[in-house]
């Protein structure tokens, strides 16, 4: 595979009262030529596509409600469908990507940002782009090194890099036309969201709240790559202008739900729009979701305990300019990582006055309610609980939700459904218009929060405010990790808005299943955690057919029609947040094979390769050592330092190395020369001398080493 390498040396990003910036929020023109050549996409191709042949941008079209009018494949023929082609992504790590199809040209992403273009029908590279990312920034990607697609306009192929920058490649050649940096590269800000493009802009978000930043949504010139207007999610440390887009809605409603001291002061406060960004052609606004606080604890983020906007809210802003709109909030005062940047869905429902359509946009955010707003107005229509839930009881007449007191949390612990990964995280959901339901890949993964004594906030980890290693043993038997893994739930839920009600549910085996797509052939399509690809009755839930994908199915799958023939595909690959912060939720493990993409049509009879990956070998690499005191002080360092990434109770998924087996684990030095050393740097694994003392890293090593001795004595190592 001939993978260009090419890094960036552009311009330092622009800092947030900059005359651009001042400059960059009034009117400007909008061109309106109709772009011609290859991948010749503008507004108005894509607002007139409505998902048929092509799938022009993330959620199929504007209001990205991720249903087909293809209908090829359907109930009746649907048994029928077989592999047509793959092709090998070159990563072992997580995947997330929704492909685009332009003119017979797929246009995909792995992780770390790389760019593949692919012919559609045969599954053959024209070319591919990695941009080069320094592995080192794996640190700040709090849910593995993903991206979750591209978007294409005018000849131009725009992808989020994970290490800030924004980027435009020409789409014939994948040679880059122009490269912004779009943060502080010095604060641990990631991209791994898709670009979205309407009317000459590329727009584009950011994450990064768990480890400590500010958010916002910005607008480029497609053309220039020059800022248009950014708007912040959370006021300015000082409540003072940015000079930017946002101004006014802080001046309006914004700064007096914020203190004037806490960690959000010199953090950031969060508020990442790491995901859902929806164009709203009828009202010609941006719709967009924003992410969690920063830190998680409020007690530490802002002792004054306001609601702190916009953190876990809608926002809607004007799309030439990027002036504030409206907002709702679906979770005020977040305490939970309770983002409200899922898919944001936007159709006409008979919710009008006798039952006229009424525009609305609908979320299933990680808190657990199922929202529809007005589109034009924000106004609340309906908020009603799709799963399980202890930490509120419902939703009151102000719109705000009626929280259990024990919810907020103190230095006890409280076990809490849902927890941080959310009774629904990035895996799209979808509507079909034709059904009137939308389909959630919801799921129920509780967490036990309790109020970290030891908090203080660091430049590169996680600052939560939270102590993960609450209530946890110190030597955890497998019996812990199993008794973890029978709280983990997942559904399918074909959910009625109008109704309020789910109409069917289908219930998976595992959490964390993948995203949806709908068509007009009556069928819903999701990939689920153990590697299924499953198609069901959009109008009963039965299902109709599966093929294994040998590998994770997380991602939404598209569809699109070449030559009278209608396609079917679907990004693989094991990783993001699931598979790397809760390895005891997998029945299995993974290998950390190669990602592909796979692509269905009826009558194929394609084979998917197995991976030919060797298996690890469980067993422990030295003999335990430490007291009890030492084993459980690195427990909390474990907890604190390494568990996102290598899994609670150092259980892997397989995706990244379960550290129990690891030979680095029977070596004094071999330890430090990852842990503090940074021996493994160009592979992601960072040194964290600056956060561990030498004694803490050889605790940590004692507490690994203690976990594979009580591993190792249950079947299969866990």
């Amino acid at each position: 595979m001939n993978i260009r390498n090419w890094r960036s040396w552009a311009a330092p990003a622009i800092l947030a009262g900059s005359a651009l910036l001042l400059s960059g929020c009034g009117e400007r023109d909008v061109r309106t030529a109709k772009p011609e050549g290859f991948a010749a996409v503008d507004t108005a191709r894509i607002s007139t596509a409505s998902a048929g042949e092509e799938w022009l941008t993330y959620g199929g079209t504007y209001d990205e409600q991720r249903h087909s009018k293809l209908d090829s494949i359907n109930t009746s023929n649907v048994s029928q469908l077989g592999v047509a082609w793959t092709y090998d992504l070159a990563t072992n790590r997580g995947v997330e990507s929704t492909p685009i199809v332009v003119d017979g040209v797929m246009y995909v992403t792995s992780a770390w940002s790389v760019v593949y273009a692919l012919d559609a029908k045969t599954g053959a590279e024209k070319w591919v782009y990695d941009p080069g990312v320094d592995r080192a920034v794996g640190v700040k990607a709090c849910c593995d090194v993903v991206n979750r697609g591209v978007a294409v306009y005018d000849g131009k192929v725009f992808v989020g890099v994970i290490d800030g920058r924004l980027e435009a490649l020409n789409a014939e050649t994948g040679q880059v036309v122009w490269s912004k940096v779009t943060v502080d590269q010095s604060r641990p800000y990631t991209i791994t969201g898709a670009p979205r493009v309407v009317d000459g802009k590329v727009l584009i978000g950011n994450g990064g709240a768990e480890l400590g930043v500010r958010g916002y949504l910005s607008a480029y010139d497609t053309s220039s790559g020059d800022l248009v207007w950014r708007f912040y999610t959370v006021p300015n440390p000082t409540k003072q202008p940015d000079g930017a887009a946002s101004d006014d809605a802080f001046v309006q409603v914004g700064n007096v739900t914020w203190g004037d001291t806490g960690a959000w002061t010199t953090d950031g406060g969060g508020g990442t729009v790491w995901d859902s960004i929806v164009y709203d052609e009828v009202n010609k606004q941006i719709i967009f979701g924003v992410g969690n606080g920063s830190p998680w604890n409020r007690t530490f983020r802002d002792p004054a305990g306001g609601d702190n906007l916009f953190l876990s809210s809608i926002v809607a802003v004007d799309a030439a300019t990027g002036a504030y709109k409206w907002h709702y909030q679906t979770t005020p005062g977040d305490n939970w990582d309770y983002t409200a940047t899922q898919t944001i869905i936007l159709a006409d429902l008979p919710l009008g006055e006798g039952g006229a359509p009424r525009r609305v946009a609908m979320q299933a955010p990680k808190n657990g309610f199922f929202y529809v707003v007005d589109a034009a107005t924000g106004q609340l229509i309906s908020g009603d609980a799709f799963v399980p839930m202890n930490w509120a009881t419902g939703i009151d007449a102000n719109g705000r939700p009626i929280e259990n007191p024990a919810a907020r949390y103190s230095k006890a612990p409280f076990e809490q459904t849902p927890g941080p990964l959310g009774a629904h995280n990035w895996q799209p959901m979808a509507f079909s218009p034709d059904t009137g339901l939308a389909y959630i890949p919801a799921q129920e993964i509780p967490q036990a929060y309790a109020e970290d004594p030891r908090f203080a906030s660091r430049p590169v980890g996680w600052n939560t405010g939270i102590d993960f290693s609450a209530g946890v043993p110190p030597i955890a038997p497998p019996e812990v990790a199993k008794m973890l893994r029978s709280t983990l739930k997942g559904r399918l839920i074909a959910w009625d808005p109008v109704a309020r009600a789910p109409k069917w549910t289908v219930e998976h085996d595992n959490a964390w299943n993948g995203g949806v797509l709908s068509t007009a052939g009556g069928l819903v399509f999701q990939g689920k955690l153990n590697g299924d690809f499953a198609a069901y009755n959009a109008a009963t839930g039965e299902k109709l057919w599966s093929h294994p994908l040998k590998s994770g199915g997380a991602s939404g799958p598209g569809t699109y029609m070449i030559d009278g023939e209608q396609y079917v595909t679907i990004t693989t690959g094991w990783g993001s947040a699931f598979a790397l912060a809760a390895g005891f939720g997998f029945d299995e493990k993974v290998s950390p094979s190669v990602g592909k993409v796979v692509t269905f049509k009826l009558g194929a009879t394609g084979e998917i390769a197995d991976t030919g990956l060797t298996p690890v070998e469980k067993t422990p690499k030295a003999a335990a050592f430490g007291s009890l005191a030492v084993i459980s002080e690195g427990g909390v360092h474990y907890a604190r330092n390494c568990a996102v990434c290598h899994g609670p109770l150092a259980i892997s998924s397989g995706v990244l190395p379960d550290l129990r087996w690891s030979a680095i684990t029977g070596n004094a030095e071999a330890w430090k020369g990852v842990v503090l050393d940074g021996n493994l740097a160009a592979n992601g694994m960072v040194s964290f001398a600056d956060y561990l003392t030498p004694d803490e890293a050889e605790a940590i090593r004692s507490y690994v080493l203690a976990q594979a001795h009580a591993g190792a004595k249950a079947e299969g190592g866990n």
